[in-house]
């Protein structure tokens, strides 16, 4: 499956609550109608909690950008699909351009980055029912990365891959991490459209980091300080922090057809 990551801020006039609102009880329903148009196969939002541990995560790292207001993803079967149905389908045509029309009223399109991605899953449960649903004490981190300049963008990938994602599987015990995935950009064709008719203006990531944690049971353990701070450490080896961030959020699982 081939997804779609769309980092979303806020128009500046809306509150992160009435930002939130709108996208879940008048956006969300518009996409759901046009499931079928468009052949979704899955389609999520994380709200950003507005939580003290949002500016934790980042001053353990660094200066990072501002976290952003909430992630709309969307997964399609395949992205030779997805080019195909919104090449021919006019119907798919349509939904596109009512879904933009719509996103124009409540999302900071120029400063909302979107990129389809691929995912490499590094922990992973069986089936993969995770979610950081509002009223449990799972939260979702999300952490959208870019890498260092002087470091080439398929050595940063490699990196990513097979050097830091084995030293967070090593402390998944450690931290409680019920999930951890690597969401890869993929380069794809399809990008350049969905930017320019979005007007956006900012660059995107290498791709993100997400992992989910139970918060009630998350554990408080030296084991856990140890953990921690070896993965910011990893992290600097690769990571431009000042062009990155990292922030806590809660999901709504809109259409689900797995």
């Amino acid at each position: 499956m081939i997804r779609l990551v769309f980092a979303l801020r806020r128009k500046p006039e809306l509150s992160r609550a009435e930002f939130q609102d709108y996208w879940l009880n008048k956006h969300a329903p518009l996409v759901a109608s046009f499931a079928s148009d468009l052949d979704i196969l899955r389609y999520v939002q994380t709200h950003t909690l507005t939580d003290p541990a949002n500016a934790a995560a980042q001053k353990a790292r660094g200066d990072m950008e501002p976290e952003y207001d909430g992630v709309a993803e969307l997964w399609w079967a395949s992205e030779a699909d997805l080019t195909e149905n919104l090449q021919q389908n006019e119907a798919a045509q349509r939904a596109g351009a009512a879904l933009l029309e719509d996103e124009a009223k409540f999302i900071d399109l120029p400063n909302s980055p979107l990129w389809f991605a691929y995912e490499y899953p590094q922990i992973n449960p069986t089936p993969e029912d995770v979610i950081a649903k509002p009223k449990s004490n799972v939260v979702r981190v999300f952490f959208p990365l870019r890498h260092q300049n002087h470091i080439e963008e398929a050595d940063a990938r490699h990196y990513w891959l097979t050097h830091h994602g084995p030293i967070v599987r090593s402390h998944g015990q450690a931290t409680g991490t019920l999930c951890y995935r690597q969401v890869h950009r993929a380069n794809s064709p399809l990008d350049t459209a969905i930017q320019t008719a979005r007007g956006t203006q900012v660059t995107s990531y290498l791709g993100h980091a997400e992992a989910w944690i139970d918060r009630g049971s998350a554990p408080r353990t030296e084991e856990a300080k140890t953990a921690n701070a070896a993965f910011i450490e990893d992290e600097h080896t690769f990571i431009d922090m000042n062009r990155s961030t990292i922030f806590f959020g809660k999901e709504h699982n809109v259409i689900d057809k797995r």
